[in-house]
């Protein structure tokens, strides 16, 4: 295999936009859920369209689902949060 560096035409790469707004929001409401201690959103999946914000996956409760909703909701760019997560619980 032979590596050859990347020529550009004398020019440096243009990157327009390093994190998309949607990647961006998406990072800062599954870090608001990760820092939460109302939540173990450990099984939570995080999904920016727009402004809206889509969960899914599955929490311990019912109060757990309702705190991920009103923590998700304050994170700033938040227009609304759609909430499918569900009440797994534990197997024993």
């Amino acid at each position: 295999m032979v590596f050859k560096p990347p020529m550009f035409y004398d020019k440096e790469p243009t990157i327009e936009v390093e994190n998309p707004p949607a990647a961006e929001l998406e990072t800062r409401v599954a870090d608001a859920l990760a820092t939460n201690f109302g939540v173990d959103a450990s099984d939570v999946t995080v999904v920016a369209d727009g402004t809206q914000i889509t969960l899914t996956g599955t929490v311990l409760d019912g109060a757990e689902i309702s705190r991920a909703t009103e923590v998700a909701a304050c994170v700033d760019g938040v227009s609304e949060v759609r909430n499918f997560i569900r009440s797994g619980g534990f197997l024993h």
